[in-house]
């Protein structure tokens, strides 16, 4: 057999070998952290209910990722019939817009689950799993924040939210078709 046959063969067996080990790496799912236990820190103290609006809660969030993130990546979060956070992911020198649409749940210890409704990627069909896992494995999030690429959600963990001292905060209620936000801001006894 001639050299260049050999070396074309062996080159095209490299590159699709590197092509199947990216398309495994990508799209293979992982298992998702658990959930972290709720502590009942600062349950003893003074409560304080805030009612709040969309575009508040939008603006405080903002500005909460935007801390945790530190230009790694630009992601914006808004409030609307859903939540959505958009972001752009750069493939191969292009780059496509992303968007991924969520729905809040509150659970009962207060704290926050955006369970992902929907996803764009620029016209690109790809599984949110997919999308979720990119997330999670390019961009250093902060502790309170648990990407959960499995189960096509996003856990906010409201009580470990960097604030001053020890106070909490917890979520209430999010109903956005009311604009209505209500969240608790507990104060320990000192």
């Amino acid at each position: 057999m001639n050299f260049w046959k050999i070396a074309f063969f062996s080159l095209a067996g490299l590159v699709a070998a590197s092509l199947v080990g990216l398309i495994l790496l990508i799209g293979g799912t992982t298992s998702s952290p658990p959930l972290p236990e709720s502590d009942a820190k600062g349950t003893e103290g003074y409560t304080l209910e805030l009612n709040t609006t969309k575009e508040n809660f939008e603006g405080i969030a903002n500005t909460y990722i935007r801390k945790a993130v530190k230009g790694a990546l630009p992601v914006e979060l808004e409030m609307g019939d859903d939540v959505l956070l958009t972001s752009e992911l750069t493939v191969f020198s292009y780059t496509l817009p992303l968007a991924m649409h969520f729905d809040p749940v509150v659970q009962d210890d207060g704290n926050l689950i955006l369970k992902q409704s929907s996803m764009e990627l620029g016209h690109l069909t790809v599984p949110p799993s997919t999308v979720l896992k990119l997330l999670k494995n390019s961009v250093e999030l902060p502790s309170w924040m648990v990407v959960r690429p499995k189960e096509e959600e996003i856990f906010i963990n409201l009580q470990d939210l960097p604030i001053s001292g020890d106070v909490q905060v917890r979520a209430k209620e999010v109903n956005l078709a009311e604009n209505d936000i209500i969240l608790e801001v507990l104060i320990p006894k000192n």
